[in-house]
């Protein structure tokens, strides 16, 4: 490319302003210059600064009124982050290591992350620097360790190599991979949040199936999740064709498949919003897929000729609990990863009628909210995966029916206005002359539910079926 890489990527004069006076030598480095090679933008910086790179990142925050993250004040590494109406960017600052800038650049993880560029030659493209055979390692989309020790200055490489693999589409080079399946046993030193950060990378790719199963088959995914070794050899039987963790892996890529092939925008937006933190739902889903049979080997019982697994649904979102514990998500992430954990099996429900009734399906939409499309999705998934001997093409027609069903209400009840109550707490209190008790709660939902039924309509009506609950009780 020869384009302007200031024009290419205009954030970076809001850098190059403040910077130009500075006496000290920055460059920019890595990712942003690879991904200009590559024509595909990128949003985040990083530079390499020859000394103070903390107090140049305040510095640069105050400037272009951005918000300053320290990131690791013995290793001198600061981040700066800056928002406007149409994209967040964040500008990272780290002291090189080493005497000067070649030497950084060769004590980097992979050859196509040491192309940096001095800020005070940005628009003379020649100038661009980087160890021997990074252009070509990027022209043949390679991923390849700048030496064997790179895993040990920082374990967290081992999984980066993985997440580049998944978000450019490279290829690992097999000596590199020779060493990272070596060395897997290092990322246990590293702390969780920054694991997190690089699976939930490749999760928000479109390649995380591929990248997961290479990780689990060097030894590395076994290191960042133990819990998920007791899957591995647990047979199914009857619907199934794979043992748990073979199935768990084919779910998620189904997963893949189908988000890849919708073409309705509203459900790629709704997978694309964020839940609680900085990730989105069809990543959550993807974590939520690899861990949603996880409770089976510890419910797993003999019954006659065949195997049970009652309650794995249960068992399993407290594995899961664990594992979002593990990887310090946020509590809403947690949450979501538990609910559908916890019901993925409710489409299921549904689709072991042929016409299910209103009522059930109004107790699935109130039981899941917001997130009756996720578990759609997912259970389509899980059953596009079950091709046992008790497996037919009707029954898996028919599940995908009503899980599509589920979808399409879904986006139509999202549209409708918020029904008003036809009584209240209050009403209980002050008509019917109750004092608070957990009773309400059960009496306002039977009312809801009669009401969204068509059941009742009116104010008197809901207080009439209130008496009959409370005469019950």
């Amino acid at each position: 490319m020869n384009k302007n890489i200031l024009h290419y990527y205009p954030a970076l004069n809001m850098i190059t302003n403040v910077l130009r006076r500075s006496r000290q030598r920055v460059f920019l480095v890595g990712g942003a210059l690879r991904h200009y090679y590559l024509n595909t933008p990128s949003t985040d910086f990083d530079f390499a600064v020859d000394r103070d790179a903390i107090a140049l990142s305040r510095q640069v925050a105050r400037r272009i009124k951005g918000a300053f993250v320290l990131l690791d004040e013995e290793h001198g590494s600061a981040r700066v982050v800056k928002n406007d109406c149409c994209a967040t960017w964040t500008f990272d600052f780290t002291d090189w290591r080493g005497k000067g800038i070649a030497e950084d650049l060769h004590l980097r993880d992979f050859t196509i992350n040491t192309f940096a560029l001095d800020l005070k030659q940005i628009t003379d493209l020649s100038k661009i620097l980087s160890v021997k055979g990074a252009q070509q390692d990027l022209k043949k989309k390679t991923i390849r360790m700048v030496n064997s020790k790179v895993f040990k200055d920082d374990p967290l490489r081992l999984l980066r190599g993985l997440s580049l693999m998944a978000t450019l589409g490279f290829k690992i080079e097999p000596k590199t991979l020779g060493q990272i399946k070596k060395d897997a046993h290092l990322i246990s030193k590293v702390a969780s949040e920054r694991i997190r950060e690089e699976i939930f990378k490749v999760l928000s790719s479109t390649r995380a199936h591929a990248a997961l199963e290479l990780m689990d088959k060097i030894g590395l995914l076994v290191q960042v999740m133990p819990q998920i070794a007791v899957m591995k050899g647990i047979k199914q039987g009857g619907f199934h064709h794979l043992d748990v963790w073979k199935h768990s892996m084919m779910v998620l890529g189904n997963i893949e498949k189908i988000a890849l092939k919708i073409p309705d925008e509203k459900i790629k937006g709704y997978l694309q919003e964020k839940i609680g933190g900085d990730h989105s739902r069809l990543a959550l889903l993807k974590m939520a897929a690899l861990l949603h049979d996880i409770g089976k080997p510890e419910t797993r019982k003999p019954e006659g000729q065949r195997m049970t697994f009652h309650g794995h649904e249960h068992v399993g979102a407290r594995i899961t609990r664990q594992v979002a514990k593990q990887l310090k998500l946020s509590v809403k992430e947690r949450y979501f990863l538990e609910d559908a954990v916890g019901m993925h099996l409710r489409p299921g429900y549904l689709a072991n009628f042929k016409r299910p009734s209103e009522k059930a399906i109004f107790r699935y939409f109130r039981d899941t909210k917001q997130e009756a499309v996720s578990l759609a999705i997912l259970a389509m998934a899980d059953q596009a995966a079950t091709k046992g001997p008790l497996t037919t093409q009707a029954r898996h027609k028919h599940h995908t029916k009503i899980c599509q069903m589920i979808i399409d209400r879904y986006f139509v009840k999202v549209q409708e206005k918020p029904k008003l109550r036809l009584i209240t707490g209050n009403d209980l209190i002050k008509v019917l002359k109750l004092k608070p008790s957990p009773l309400f709660g059960t009496i306002l939902a039977k009312i809801e539910e009669a009401a969204a039924l068509g059941k009742i309509t009116t104010k008197p009506e809901a207080l009439v079926l209130a008496k009959k609950h409370i005469v019950k009780n």
